[in-house]
């Protein structure tokens, strides 16, 4: 009778994981470092490329283990140099990450959900059904790739990295936390934590576990509105993280780690763009040490949004500015191709 065994995914142990295996298996544990180095700062994705292993080993490798490596699957580079791609996983779902070049930094933008269960009116993924967490080395997997557009699209390794692809990051806790050890790790990309940014849309109770984990990466918070009803209306999570819930969690979170935290705030035409929306965002930031990010926002089919003018954008900027709060406004990009987020997910999978 045949009896196929199901392949171990080998980046899902952990290294002391691993040697146990390798034992029951009659190797000896120290190839266990070995195999991580090549896992995690080799980035190997297929076992043959294990070169200080034996023959004998890899064979057994293959017969126990599996890779389950991301490839990408469609590239678009914007007349900004902006690199948007699909990438498919081992089961065939289809998520995205995007290459940031400017002459100061390469950022990776990164997903952390195949889709996502937030339904913000405004995003393209929050349109799409949320199908399961990524795996770390899923998330690991992506920043590699970036790394390599970056490097061979313009001669620069990434310099920093963003949780803000498709999904909600802290949602996916354990996973994200894992891939962020991966990459900071001297075993791993051996990034630093400071170069890295969490992005969510404001689960209070996950920003006080990341306050109590004590995480070196830096936490940016998807504000848009700073009065309960406006954020309701675009950001159905509001109605379980009113905003005196997310600021008593920012408070306690700073308190824990002394990281200031970055708001992100998309200026939308006739929604929350005129003085007494900025004056509510002042009053928000009086809470913890901050800076605010005001985003160009990125028009989707799907939604009726629309960016705010010019003038209304620079005005609101001044005025956060005068009252001594840290702005800067962040330009769109990619606007000639599928860079909001989610939107070429959905091309792909409609395809």
């Amino acid at each position: 009778m045949n009896t196929v065994n199901k392949l171990i995914d080998i980046r899902s142990l952990s290294l002391d994981q691993l040697k146990e295996k390798l034992v029951d298996m009659g190797e000896q544990a120290f190839r266990a470092k070995q195999i991580y180095e090549w896992l995690w700062q080799k980035s190997a994705t297929n076992f043959d490329e294990m070169s200080n292993l034996s023959k004998s080993l890899r064979e057994k490798l293959k017969a126990n283990f599996t890779i389950n490596f991301v490839q990408v699957k469609q590239s678009q580079i914007s007349s900004d140099k902006t690199i948007k791609s699909s990438f498919v996983l081992y089961d065939g779902n289809i998520i995205e990450g995007v290459l940031i070049p400017t002459p100061d930094r390469m950022t990776a933008c990164v997903s952390s959900q195949v889709g996502c269960s937030l339904t913000c009116k405004f995003c393209a993924t929050g349109y799409m059904d949320r199908k399961r967490n990524l795996n770390a080395d899923e998330i690991y997997d992506q920043v590699v790739l970036i790394d390599k557009q970056a490097r061979e699209n313009y001669g620069l390794p990434l310099s920093n990295i963003v949780y803000m692809g498709m999904g909600e990051p802290l949602l996916n806790y354990s996973n994200v936390l894992k891939s962020i050890d991966r990459i900071t790790s001297p075993d791993g990309l051996n990034m630093a934590a400071k170069r890295i940014t969490v992005s969510t849309a404001g689960i209070a109770k996950m920003i006080k576990k990341l306050g109590d984990d004590q995480v070196r990466f830096n936490l940016a918070l998807s504000l848009h509105a700073a009065n309960d009803q406006k954020r309701n209306e675009i950001m159905p999570i509001n109605e379980q993280n009113s905003l005196k819930s997310l600021a008593e969690a920012l408070k306690y979170f700073y308190s824990k780690t002394k990281n200031p935290i970055t708001f992100e705030y998309i200026v939308f035409h006739n929604f929350n763009d005129d003085l007494q929306d900025a004056k509510e965002l002042a009053k928000f930031c009086k809470h913890v040490p901050c800076k605010v990010n005001i985003i160009e926002y990125n028009p989707i089919s799907l939604a009726d949004f629309m960016n705010a003018e010019a003038d209304k954008i620079e005005a609101f900027a001044n005025y956060l500015r005068n009252q001594g709060i840290v702005t800067n406004v962040r330009r769109s990009r990619g606007k000639d191709i599928d860079a909001a987020c989610g939107q070429l997910a959905i091309k792909e999978k409609n395809n």
